[in-house]
């Protein structure tokens, strides 16, 4: 009797895709996140080497730690599960920028239709109380730049995982809108926990973005979406704290 994936050799490269993206979720979100950093000791190795203005602002290199550990768990691994694992080229995973540019305006354009939403949800307690992650980058400085340079790194790498690596892997194989709606659970799932508002408009987020990320053959124009969304966020829940 033949094997599945002597019968169906894509099938193969569905259970690596799969098995990969559920192995480096489980050990991003126990050993990636700030949390593990502040509780495992390494905020007190790091913090006592490097000193100097950092130290004033105790708990902000845990969003460094997060943004490369983003990088190495859902851009580098992935890379490499691509080119050694499944024999694939990067580009045909959305590692690509040549050509992106004639696909912006759409993301220009969400972007300016997000706006007015991200005025009126910063006005809401629960995204006040929540965003910025790390409250004293409303101090600015070094505070907000280390800070947000973290955070736009993990957005290099959600967007690199689920829209890249995940959403690639397995759209020649399902078809677009099944590999889309595959992608949408885990990438929504990440979500849980943030205000309700946002976790919902996950799941249409995250069927626009693929949508796009497939139609430009790339997850790049993505990434700097969710980076001005999130920072603009950011942005406006400080101007109303102060």
């Amino acid at each position: 009797m033949a094997t599945v994936t002597e019968a169906r050799p894509d099938a193969r490269r569905v259970v690596v895709v799969l098995t990969a993206a559920v192995l480096l979720l489980t050990v991003f979100y126990y050993f990636g996140r700030p949390g593990f950093y502040g509780s495992s000791g390494l905020s007190n190795w790091f913090e006592a080497r490097i000193g100097g203005r950092l130290a004033e602002y105790p708990g902000v290199l845990a969003y460094a730690y997060w943004g490369f550990t983003s990088v190495v768990m859902r851009v580098l691994v992935p890379l490499g599960v691509v080119v050694w694992v499944i024999g694939a080229r990067p580009g045909d995973f959305g590692f690509r920028v040549r050509g992106t540019l004639r696909h912006a305006w759409p993301y220009l354009a969400a972007y300016l239709v997000m706006v007015p939403v991200l005025v009126w949800a910063s006005s809401l307690d629960s995204f006040e109380s929540y965003y910025p992650f790390y409250r004293r980058a409303a101090d600015g400085g070094v505070a907000f730049w280390v800070y947000e340079g973290g955070y736009a790194l993990q957005f290099l790498g959600v967007e690199a995982f689920f829209r890249g690596f995940l959403l690639f892997g397995l759209a020649p194989v399902l078809g677009r809108w099944p590999a889309i709606a595959v992608m949408v659970v885990p990438y929504t799932m990440i979500h849980f926990g943030k205000p309700m508002p946002e976790a919902f408009a996950a799941i249409v987020a995250g069927f626009f973005l693929g949508w796009l990320a497939l139609r430009s053959r790339s997850f790049v124009p993505g990434m700097f979406l969710h980076v001005a969304v999130a920072v603009t966020m950011d942005l406006l829940v400080i101007s109303r704290i102060g």
